[in-house]
């Protein structure tokens, strides 16, 4: 029986594109990558067999990428500032270190957690990738 080729996600980074090179944005507890789908469109027509629909292939959309982060609050946040940007480039390196994720996109939501006497400081950040995430080979760490 083959060996399982499962990882644990402890090492992954995600990063903003600055300049050429990403920098990675710091602490980050949890990151759900953005998915694939695709729509369809209905072409049932009056002839359509035994009564059928039919559809053909619609437009590709990416799904939402969301992350959390241990949030230290600061005038020169570079999530606030990818918000503030209205657009931006991003990467997820996933464990292995030489697969990464990369996709343009709008930042819709940087949202800070809750503020408590003991509790940690947090924030979430959804990002709208825009156009094809796409699975890339980065350089080994």
């Amino acid at each position: 029986m083959p060996a399982t080729n499962a990882q644990i996600g402890l090492g992954a980074k995600f990063g903003i594109k600055s300049g050429a090179t990403y920098t990675a944005v710091a602490e980050v507890t949890r990151i759900t990558p953005a998915g694939w789908s695709r729509n369809t469109v209905d072409a049932t027509h009056l002839e359509s067999p035994d009564g059928w629909a039919e559809f053909i292939a619609g437009l590709k959309t990416a799904s939402d990428c969301t992350f959390d982060v241990n949030w230290g609050p600061a005038a020169s946040d570079p999530l606030l500032a990818a918000f503030e940007a209205g657009k931006g480039d991003f990467q997820l390196i996933f464990p292995s270190g030489t697969v990464a994720m990369q996709f343009a996109g709008v930042v819709t939501e940087f949202k800070p957690g809750e503020v408590s006497p003991e509790g940690k400081l947090s924030a979430s950040v959804t990002i709208k990738p825009s156009g094809k995430p796409v699975l890339a080979t980065v350089p080994a760490p």
